[in-house]
Formats: structure tokens, sequence, C-alpha cells
């Protein structure tokens, strides 16, 4: 990966998971920017050896690259602090929900080489899975750079057409909340049997790990197939998909998934 000098706007948790993806790949501390109005969040990624900086624009004004780690409603009052700098020369990184490369185009016009990242909170533990789409004044090695900073925290997949990110949303980006519903949901039906909270939680938290495990192991295998592999005619399985099927699970989570999708077009709007 290039050593390039990278800016974060925006000290929040994805922040401070890149950069520890990074540290942690071995990239120098000395190149790494993070800038943030709360310093105790800034008092976190200095423990990590980064330069730390309260205003904006002094921390763009010095990258080669500048990664928007900022809340999609408070995106343009971040870059209007520097909206006026020659960004010609920079790769622009957005990891904001809704916010489009006509929209940071409009918020920063000198900006050219654009890269919108769609990543989840795993990145957290370096198990993250991220889309990106570049846009058509994107080079090879602005794109080769934007991979390399994501590879740190996860894998990545490249999206051909902008409006595949909120696919991306439905299917990586908020999908780690549906599944933690689930397992709640079976916490405390467990519970409810009789099992300890604790146990409860060990059973599912590790079933689940086992489950992904073997899809990940298997990818020869269609996600059908495992499910079948597991499911012995009139046994317990098949009792309890019975009751997926009855109640159409599959659609529900069809209707949640498009749900993800409508409200990131409606933010396209918004902010």
């Amino acid at each position: 990966m290039q050593q390039k000098l990278i800016a974060f706007i925006g000290a929040g948790n994805m922040t401070r998971a890149i950069i520890s993806g990074l540290l942690h790949s071995g990239y120098p501390a000395q190149n790494l920017i993070a800038s943030n109005p709360s310093n105790a969040k800034l008092a976190a990624l200095a423990e990590l050896g980064v330069r730390t900086f309260n205003d904006n624009r002094l921390a763009a004004e010095q990258a080669e690259v500048v990664v928007l780690a900022v809340k999609p409603q408070l995106m343009a009052t971040a870059c209007a602090d520097f909206a006026d700098l020659d960004f010609s020369g920079k790769l622009l990184i957005s990891i904001a929900a809704g916010i489009s490369v006509q929209r940071l185009s409009a918020l920063l016009p000198s900006a050219q080489a654009i890269v919108r990242v769609m990543p989840n909170t795993p990145s957290l533990l370096s198990a993250g899975m991220a889309g990106l789409f570049a846009n058509a004044k994107c080079g090879t090695e602005e794109k080769s750079f934007a991979a390399d900073l994501m590879s740190a925290v996860g894998k990545i997949c490249w999206l051909a057409q902008e409006s595949d990110i909120n696919s991306v949303i439905a299917a990586s980006g908020s999908s780690p909340a549906y599944f933690f519903l689930f397992l709640e949901a079976m916490q405390q039906e467990a519970i409810n049997m009789g099992l300890d909270a604790t146990t409860a939680r060990q059973l599912i938290q590790q079933a689940m790990l086992g489950a992904a495990q073997m899809v990940i192991e298997n990818p020869q295998l269609e996600l059908a197939t495992l499910r079948e592999q597991v499911t012995s005619k009139g046994g317990t399985t098949a009792a309890a998909l019975q009751i997926f099927e009855q109640r159409q699970i599959k659609p529900i989570i069809a209707q949640a998934m498009q749900a993800a999708v409508r409200r990131a077009q409606e933010m396209e709007s918004q902010f």
C-alpha cells in the first residue's frame, strides 16, 4: 500500500476501526491525521500515535487523501470548513450513507477523484465488509489505494454503478443489526425455556459463529444446500423451519431490506 498522508474528518468508531487496521498492517502513524470537534474522541486516537486536530480545514489542507467519516446530516457543515481548498490533487473518500458523488462534488467543487464506501460495524474487529464505488475521474492508483485502505479492516467489493451502494447498505451495512435482533429473540426464548442468560447467549452466539464459518468454508455450496444438510425430514429443525415458512420470513426479510434501500434514497434528497 502506498504511504500517503491521510486525514480523517470525524473521529467516530469507523475512523478508529480503519486507523487501527492500518496501523496493524504497518501503515506509519505519522501519516495519519484525525480531526474532530470532540477532544474526548481525539484523545482515544492520539493514544494510537496519530496526529489530531480540532480544525477540519487544517487537517484537510495537509492531506493527500481525505476520508469523510461524519454523519450524513453533518456532511454539509463539515465540508463547509474547507470547501474553498483545492481538492484537484487529493483523493476524496466518503463513508457516509446517502451522500452521492454528485452531492459531494457540489459540496467540494474542486474534488476530482471520489470514492464512496459503505462499510459495516464488524470493521471494528477487522471483519468488515465494504462496497466501493469510484467515479469516472478515479484512476487505477486511486482505486488501488481505496481498496487497500478498506482491506485493512475486512473484505471489499467494487460496484459497477453508484446506485448499488444502497443495495450494499441493505445487504451488509445494516445487516449486522438484523442478525443481532434474531439472536436477541433466540436468547429471550431460551431464557423463557429455563436457561440462564449467560448459557443462552453462549449457545446461540457459538451456533451463529459456526454457521457463518460453514458458509465461508463451503463457497461451492448454495446457502439452500447448507440449510438442507442440517434439516432432517420430520426432525426438530424441520419443525422450526416450518414455522418460519408459515410466517413468511423470506418476504419479511425482503421488505426490511427494501426499507433500508428506500431510506438511503430518501437521505440522498435530504442531505
